[in-house]
């Protein structure tokens, strides 16, 4: 038979084997760009499906992304108290942090922070990829640290979303900054930024930041020490020691240093701002003694602020509220130092001394010494102690029947301090009691909710008031001062108290004009037989309580007349 007489099927399956063989036969290089063109088509469509199942599931997701509201903690304010010149008291609050809106920050504040954590901020999209990257190569190559996240990050990581470490939370946390970028202005985000970043010492935001550190507000912030902030934010927990650690300083002053070069290289400082800027002082950080001193003020400022505005304490701690005392700290640190200075002292008895300083016809109150630890003993004795009177309230005996509050406090055996001094304030003023003040003002968000208005009521006619005042002694400081000095032109009274010689019990001095009334009370406890309590005792000899009464309130005085500190009425 014939080959072409062969079956279809065999035929077939011979040139399937030609073709095989054929085949073995080609290189391989030479199969592969036969096929490229095809494998390639594939691998672009196969790309092209998964960008736009990306871009799809992005669209999704940024649609189905809401912008989270702030947690709590970011909008709590805590509430500060200022001294009757605006200096920074102290606060109360679970947070240190007081919003203040960015025309407050000056513009080098603002563009240092901007150079110390996204130098494109204003012209970026609200996530860099540059910034991460050179974040990263500067963690590998040892150099100076950066941030990789934007700020814009940064804050939506701080205040909108959970502190957890994920993939899909890092996800969200850009899908959210590139949506409040796109809905919020630049100034927007940079004032939420400024006012929830944590800068060490306690304090939240720029404004608690510039006060903890400096000791002034952010609108007053220099050129320095905002640089100085802005370095802080890269490790606040590290940086808040500096001006009492050496070493941390040191470190610190380097950041600083980069930090303002990059200000000038921006243009955001010229070259001599640049070389005029010199590092800045730090507030001793932990607070000393007088810092801790003050919370006495603060006790009784803010439960006197709650009462005006009728509502609690805590409401007013986190109401972001600004309460400016009447409270004279530069008088109330010289009151500190003299009475921890030489204070009587005895076995086993505890001396307490208690200082108040008021405005006669006012009653605004510049000095409250209540204690001289508040940590060990909160309890105020200028306010709440009961001291026993003996014979100071003798020279208002015949003054015919004084007006209330005044009647009153002459039936008591044990007034407290502050009671004792506005009644000698009462005789200052010519008759007319002021009842005492610790609060001139109260502001929010810049707006003013409370301003003091003096209670003044006349209680005792204008020659009842001389008598008591001429009963009581008034003349010469019967303290050693130079003749024609400060101290001699206060009318201090002889010493009053209870018991004399080795058995005095109490001892107090007082003294007064129409700019200022003082009073200095001296007494001693020693403990009782059941554990926590206490039981009056007598005072030490040895330094004389009386000679130490006088001395206190003569350098008092002086610090007061020379400070022009006692000027008058409360603000």
């Amino acid at each position: 038979m014939r080959t072409t007489d062969r079956p279809l099927p065999e035929r077939a399956a011979q040139h399937a084997e030609k073709r095989n063989r054929h085949r073995e036969r080609l290189p391989l290089r030479i199969r592969f760009r036969r096929t490229r063109g095809r494998r390639l088509r594939r691998l672009f469509y196969a790309l092209l499906t998964l960008i736009a199942v990306l871009c799809a599931a992005a669209v999704v997701a940024y649609r189905l992304t809401p912008i989270p509201k702030p947690h709590p903690e970011t909008v709590t304010q805590s509430t500060v108290f200022l001294d009757s010149d605006g200096a920074y008291l102290g606060r109360r609050g679970p947070v240190d942090r007081q919003d203040v809106p960015l025309s407050s920050v000056p513009r080098p504040v603002q563009d240092a922070v901007i150079a110390a954590e996204n130098r494109s901020f204003r012209t970026d999209s609200g996530i860099s990829p540059r910034a991460l990257a050179r974040a990263t190569l500067a963690t590998l190559t040892g150099g100076e640290p950066q941030g990789g996240s934007t700020i814009t990050q940064q804050y939506v990581k701080n205040a909108l979303l959970s502190p957890e470490h994920s993939l899909s939370r890092k996800a969200r946390e850009a899908i959210v900054a590139i949506k409040l970028d796109r809905t919020r202005t630049k100034d927007e985000i940079l004032e939420g930024y400024l006012n929830t970043v944590y800068f060490g010492r306690g304090a939240a935001g720029i404004q608690s930041a510039a006060r903890n550190y400096f000791g002034v507000d952010a609108k007053r912030l220099t050129v320095a020490q905002g640089a100085a902030l802005a370095s802080i934010i890269n490790i606040p927990s590290y940086y808040e020691k500096a001006g009492s650690d050496p070493k941390v300083t040191a470190k610190l002053e380097n950041r600083w240093e980069w930090v303002l070069d990059a200000m000038a290289a921006s243009g955001s400082i010229s070259a001599k701002q640049r070389a005029a800027a010199r590092f800045p002082a730090f507030r001793f950080y932990p607070p000393g003694e007088t810092d801790g001193q003050r919370q006495y003020l603060i006790d009784v400022a803010a439960k006197e602020a709650a009462d005006r505005l009728g509502i609690t304490e805590d409401q007013l701690a986190s109401g972001g509220y600004s309460v400016t005392t009447t409270f004279d700290l530069a008088l109330q640190d010289s009151a500190t130092q003299l009475v921890q200075d030489d204070r009587p002292a005895g076995k086993g008895v505890r001396v307490h001394t208690a200082v108040v300083g008021m405005v006669p016809g006012d009653g605004a109150v510049r000095v409250l010494y209540g204690g001289s630890d508040y940590a060990r003993q909160p309890f105020n004795d200028a306010v709440s102690g009961a001291v026993e009177a003996g014979t100071a309230l003798a020279p208002f005996s015949g003054s015919g029947r004084p007006g209330e509050p005044l009647r009153g406090l002459l039936r008591t055996a044990a007034p407290t301090p502050l009671n004792l001094a506005s009644a000698y304030a009462t005789v200052a003023a010519d008759g007319r009691y002021a009842a005492p003040y610790t609060v001139a003002r109260i502001t929010r968000e810049g707006r003013t909710v409370y301003r003091a208005r003096p209670d003044v009521r006349r209680v005792l006619g204008e020659k009842e008031a001389l008598l008591a005042g001429a009963r009581s002694g008034a003349g010469p400081t019967p303290v050693a001062v130079a003749a024609g000095s400060a101290e001699a032109k206060a009318k201090v009274f002889a010493t009053e108290g209870a018991g004399s010689g080795t058995a005095r019990r109490t001892v107090w001095t007082t003294a007064y004009d129409d700019r200022l009334a003082l009073t200095v009370a001296l007494f001693a406890d020693r403990a009782g037989a059941e554990k926590g309590t206490t039981v009056p005792a007598q005072l030490p000899n040895k330094p004389s309580p009386t000679e130490f009464a006088q001395s206190v309130a003569a350098g008092i005085w002086g610090s007061a007349t020379k400070g022009e500190s006692g000027r008058g009425r409360g603000q």
